[in-house]
């Protein structure tokens, strides 16, 4: 595919504070942008990252028809730590696939998965530059849809924007792999049933935010959420899907709860237990059976997963004022160890036998 390209003349990349990236900060050169009218879609260009405009009466701005993807690029480095020249892009399909299951939940028009990924590698590869070279950093790719209609009224849009924005990110948690507190949330509802739960809807994020804005100024991290009818089941993270390792069990919460996001990173580190003969288990889990767990000590682990942390553990839970306290408040090795397993294929230090990686020449 051969993308029109428009170079930037002015570059951001000495406006980075590369000491202190810290995660969706900072933007690259370009951006990929392309149009949906008529019942197709155009060509697609690779554009100077810029304001765009837009009218006041845009669907999207009333009607939230927008969803989005995140997904990572990196550097792959020799055996001594030197950059070889090539890059990866973890698990693209998946990210592709997805946004497009999202987009029919939300009336949005199917893009090709190959057309995708192959924008995300030219604008990888025009923006090379500002992919970290810290182990642990990487270009996060925000690849989004969104409604360009123009028109009030409860209705589809009959034009779309399909972008893709680049961003050099550092953890997504200011202190890395340092266990977070969570809050279980009683009051609050993220998503239901037949809602847009397990869709990467923008609107499920608006949802969340009252809630998470409430159990940070509580001094949490984030909220885990429970299910919207009940509030007796666990849901997910507001960021990421979550796991327990209960007497050496690695469970998480079906998919088939029909409001749970089916994370990319979920579903690799799920594999890689597999792959390493732990008992892994997809069901729907009461918290009730999680306090029980903890009282007696079978709560060995708790983390979370995701494409901006990988994985992320909790070091406490506090449900109705009630704190528990997991390992001690520290990273687990099961949690380390599946942080490690992720980061070291993605940076290709170790095999890929599954063919996770789009590996391409820069």
């Amino acid at each position: 595919m051969n993308f029109k390209i428009t170079k930037n003349a002015n570059t951001r990349y000495n406006a980075i504070d590369w000491n202190n990236l810290r995660f969706g900060v900072y933007f690259s050169d370009h951006f990929f942008i392309s149009k949906y009218k008529d019942g197709k879609w155009d060509d697609g260009e690779i554009i100077p990252y810029s304001p765009l405009p837009f009218e006041p009466a845009l669907c999207t701005f009333h009607y939230a028809q927008s969803c989005f993807e995140g997904l990572k690029a990196f550097n792959c480095m020799d055996a001594s730590g030197n950059i070889t020249g090539n890059a990866n892009i973890f698990r693209p399909k998946k990210n592709a696939e997805r946004l497009n299951m999202s987009g029919e939940r939300l009336c949005i028009p199917h893009i090709d998965v190959d057309f995708q990924i192959e924008a995300m590698k030219e604008l990888v590869k025009i923006d090379q530059k500002f992919i970290p070279q810290k182990r642990g950093q990487s270009l996060y790719l925000r690849p989004f849809i969104m409604g360009s209609g123009n028109f009030l009224g409860v209705q589809a849009s009959p034009e779309y924007l399909f972008m893709i924005i680049a961003s050099p990110v550092a953890s997504y948690y200011a202190n890395g792999l340092e266990p977070i507190k969570i809050l279980v949330e009683d009051k609050y509802v993220r998503a239901v049933r037949g809602g847009l739960g397990f869709t990467k809807a923008a609107a499920n994020y608006a949802a969340s935010l009252y809630g998470g804005t409430k159990a940070k100024e509580k001094g949490f991290s984030q909220v885990l959420w429970l299910d919207g009818i009940e509030f007796k089941y666990v849901d997910e993270v507001g960021a990421m899907n979550i796991m327990f390792l209960i007497n050496d069990e690695l469970i998480t919460p079906t998919l088939e709860q029909g409001s749970i996001l089916p994370g990319i990173t979920r579903m690799s580190i799920l594999e890689i237990a597999k792959d390493m003969n732990i008992k892994v288990t997809e069901r729907r889990i009461e918290f009730q059976e999680i306090i029980d767990a903890h009282k007696t000590g079978k709560l060995q682990e708790c983390f979370g997963t995701g494409t901006a942390a990988i994985i992320s553990p909790v070091g406490q839970l506090t449900y109705k004022d009630k704190d528990m306290v997991i390992n001690d408040g520290k990273i687990g090795t099961l949690s380390q160890k599946l942080f490690d397993t992720i980061l070291d294929i993605q940076y290709s230090d170790i095999p890929d036998p599954k063919g996770w990686n789009e590996h391409f020449k820069l």
